[in-house]
């Protein structure tokens, strides 16, 4: 059987307060039990010098009187009893009783070696409690003593004994009075315990049922009213954020995949219906060549489309292994501008800013970096009307080396920027002249930059120019290598005049 958290607590404290509380009731008994039987001994061994100076005689004579001297001291011994609420008895060396003051609370007449050997033995007076094997009616305290003749002779023992029955009250009331207590304390202990678990639970079961929710598929849910500071209140604290992660999560990740249904949609539309124009008939013959080049060009983007999403699930899961090192940065760049030579001079492109003689060293994955320098300036290519300009920058910035690649331009507007790097953006207006491209190429620079300790920025004025700006490491960040940093993008820079800019040689 499940036990809940209140339940189980509950039952924890009332097991300990219980055992406690018999602990203690068990300890004071004792104590008090101790107490009782040290007075009533003291009492005793009071009694018995007063006693044995009465029964002098008897120690003297080793006799008992007769007559009138027997009653007399019969009188004595029953006065120094009830004086004392006791009552006592003599014995011969060998036990035997030989005179009581209260015979009816002798149930014996011959008392036990043993306990004789041992009152001989004490140096004042013999305690014990119990009948004496026998001997008395009832349990009482007693105290022995032996008693003996000026030459050290032994004549006797005397017994003074004092009823137990007062014990026996004493534990009836003193378990009487603290069982109701006990039960008084445990009654208020519950309550106490009851309320603070019912503060302590009402937080933990709105977690629980948050979390129930939660799991069984509602994003929504939240845990209300556990306010103020305490491990709970960060429990539920900790539950709406993590909520507000997951939720926003999952809202990231329905609208990429209903991204990226739409990019495929696009290209597959259009190459089905080339094909089935070609099929029917609908397209001539003559003409069947250019559009199959476009059906050529449609499943080219969608093999990039599909070629940039594994490369942002490998990056992203961590599964690519940067190899960083020291490299001329100036190498990349103008590697990449070589590799895009034929589309440079297909637009009629100005390239500015490149230069094989400089040399500056950052550190870096060369692999990764060079896919930074070929997206952006991918994208400039794109953006960048016939007669225009590209202008590559390199400066170095203290611990660090900013890379910018310009291009002249109808630019971005200010109310895109912020949005430039996020996966699958296009800019309607400024950035929706050409097809091409599925919107992840600056989203693939973004984790990179990050990726090589970097950061990345973008910066333009439109309807003139639009620039992009990252910085990489000119030492590694720390012993283990790579150490990502926080990313600028979506921050613009400062917006910068065209003719100011002069290119780096």
């Amino acid at each position: 059987m499940r036990k809940s958290v209140s339940v189980a607590f509950f039952s924890l404290m009332s097991t300990l307060l219980i055992f406690g509380t018999v602990i203690m009731g068990s300890s004071e008994l004792v104590l008090f039990s101790n107490y009782f039987a040290q007075e009533r001994y003291d009492v005793l061994d009071e009694v018995v010098n007063v006693a044995q100076r009465t029964a002098s005689h008897l120690v003297q004579e080793a006799a008992l009187p007769e007559g009138e001297e027997l009653e007399a001291l019969n009188t004595k011994l029953e006065l120094i009893g009830e004086s004392a609420e006791v009552y006592l008895f003599f014995t011969d060396c060998d036990g035997n009783v030989v005179l009581a003051s209260d015979p009816e609370n002798l149930a014996g007449d011959v008392v036990e070696a043993s306990v004789l050997e041992k009152s001989a033995k004490a140096k004042e007076n013999y305690h014990v409690f119990g009948t004496l094997d026998g001997v008395l009616t009832e349990k009482s305290y007693i105290s022995v003593r032996e008693m003996r003749r000026e030459s050290g002779e032994c004549t006797g023992y005397l017994f003074l004994c004092s009823s137990g029955d007062r014990l026996v009250e004493f534990r009836r009331e003193f378990f009487s009075n603290f069982f109701l207590s006990a039960c008084l304390m445990l009654l208020v202990a519950s309550v106490l315990t009851k309320v603070m678990m019912h503060k302590l639970t009402d937080p933990i079961q709105k977690v629980t049922d948050a979390a129930q929710r939660f799991g069984g598929g509602d994003l929504s849910v939240r845990v209300e009213g556990v306010d103020g500071e305490g491990e709970v209140a960060d429990l539920a604290r900790t539950f709406n954020q993590m909520a507000d992660n997951i939720q926003s999560n999952d809202n990231s990740r329905g609208q990429f995949m209903g991204n990226i249904a739409h990019e495929l949609r696009t290209p597959m539309t259009t190459i089905k219906g080339f094909i089935d124009g070609i099929l029917d008939g609908t397209i001539p013959p003559d003409m069947q060549n250019h559009y199959l080049q476009l059906v050529s060009e449609e499943t080219g983007r969608l093999a990039r489309l599909i070629q940039n999403m594994l490369d942002l699930s490998k990056l992203e899961s961590g599964e690519y292994q940067v190899n960083a090192r020291m490299f001329n940065i100036w190498e990349t760049l103008t590697g990449v501008a070589l590799s895009a030579e034929q589309r440079i001079n297909d637009g009629m492109i100005d390239i500015d800013g490149l230069t094989m003689d400089e040399k500056v060293l950052v550190y870096a994955d060369p692999d990764l970096i060079h896919q930074v320098a070929y997206n952006l300036l991918d994208n400039a290519i794109k953006f960048t009307p016939a007669g225009g300009t590209i202008r590559f920058g390199v400066e170095r910035l203290g611990p660090e080396v900013e890379v910018s690649i310009w291009n002249s331009g109808q630019g971005i507007s200010p109310e895109a920027l912020p949005y430039v790097f996020q996966r699958f953006y296009k800019e309607d207006q400024s950035r929706g002249l050409h097809a091409r491209g599925a919107g992840l190429g600056l989203n693939i620079c973004k984790v990179l930059v990050n990726l090589s300790g970097g950061q990345i920025r973008v910066e333009s004025k439109q309807g003139e120019w639009c620039r992009f700006v990252f910085t990489l490491p000119v030492q590694p960040p720390n012993p283990g290598g790579m150490k990502r940093l926080p990313d600028e993008s979506g921050r613009p820079g400062a917006v910068e005049d065209p003719a100011s800019m002069k290119p780096v040689d």
